[in-house]
């Protein structure tokens, strides 16, 4: 009990100094960047008067310090100031923007993994055959080319060439505002009102950017999951079951496959959150309206509070999803304390 206590502990400090060290870093992006907050906020041709006073309100004339004590208890009332574009709080526009990418990500990760851990461990089972070798190649291109080219050629194939799918956005005109948000999920406000022609829509719409954001994610736990099998279909104790007589798929399934699901685990955790970090990309070039797209549009318009914002949440996300993932991996496999 001692050791794992003491192992919980060093767990949390270590997850507590993460935390400060991205909230320095947030804070710091603030600072370096070549955008004027005060300019941003009060406009270009404002008086110089306005501009003092501006800076004076926003604390920018303290010290350094003392500008980062404040950000910090900022922060941790859940205030991380107000967006100069939407004159909304930024916390308000996260709780927004934020369920949309979160549902592209989990649509998105579902399809990869029930794709892509069958394939792993199929073509771990056929290594070195023309099914491991065709596996292997597709995971390869979808694994190196980068997002927004998939994304581009998806549109320029499947809507521009075939008008298979709907163009860029989250839903279509006529459906705009007619659901009411609960969950923010869209597929799942719309199925709770009742408005199966809204729902169509929307995964409509979604058809496209979660295929991409699929495939890319498909690709990685695929390879990892093959990787993992040939590890563990090496193990002394599979020749014993097959020793035994055991069918294949009894070996493979019932022994092999337990030992690296800790480790799947971990990677479709992980995966998760490469996911709602990695859809900014993705986000721009569909017109999604989710946190990604409302990340760039700030940072091109210079609106720091939400770029520091969302960067900050971002950061707690994926730190929070590796803390699950460490947590599920001593919950399952009781060798690691």
């Amino acid at each position: 009990m001692t050791l794992n206590l003491k192992s919980f502990g060093s767990l949390l400090g270590s997850v507590l100094v993460t935390l400060l060290g991205l909230a320095i870093v947030t804070f710091m992006i603030g600072r370096v960047m070549p955008v004027d907050p005060v300019i941003a906020a009060v406009g270009d041709n404002a008086p110089e008067a306005v501009v003092r006073q501006a800076r004076a309100e926003m604390g920018l004339d303290d010290p350094i310090l003392q500008q980062f004590w404040q950000y910090l208890v900022q922060v941790l009332h859940g205030d991380f100031g107000r967006s100069v574009l939407t004159h909304n709080q930024v916390a308000s526009d996260i709780a927004h923007y934020f369920p949309a990418t979160m549902e592209l990500a989990t649509v998105a990760l579902f399809l990869a993994a029930v794709i892509g851990v069958p394939l792993g461990i199929w073509a771990a089972v056929r290594q070195g055959s023309v099914t491991d070798q065709v596996i292997r190649v597709v995971c390869l291109a979808g694994h190196s080319v980068p997002v927004f080219v998939l994304a581009l050629i998806g549109l320029l194939v499947f809507y521009v060439g075939l008008d298979l799918v709907p163009g860029p956005g989250r839903q279509g005109i006529i459906f705009e505002g007619m659901v009411p948000t609960v969950t923010g999920f869209l597929t799942v406000d719309s199925l709770m009102a009742g408005d199966m022609g809204a729902f169509r829509d929307a995964v409509h719409h979604m058809l496209l950017p979660v295929c991409i954001l699929s495939y890319f994610s498909m690709a990685y736990i695929t390879r990892m999951t093959r990787a993992f099998m040939l590890g563990a279909l090496k193990g002394e104790y599979i020749v014993a079951a097959r020793a035994k007589g055991l069918s294949s798929w009894t070996v493979v399934m019932g022994h092999a496959f337990p030992n690296v699901a800790v480790q799947l685990i971990t990677v479709l955790v992980l995966t998760y959150a490469g996911l709602l970090e990695g859809a900014v990309v993705t986000e721009t070039v569909f017109a999604w309206p989710g946190l990604g797209q409302y990340l760039t549009t700030s940072l091109m318009n210079g609106d720091m509070n939400p770029v520091m914002g969302t960067t900050l949440l971002i950061g707690c996300v994926y730190v929070g999803l590796n803390l699950l993932a460490d947590l599920l991996y001593r919950v399952f496999d009781p060798r690691v304390t």
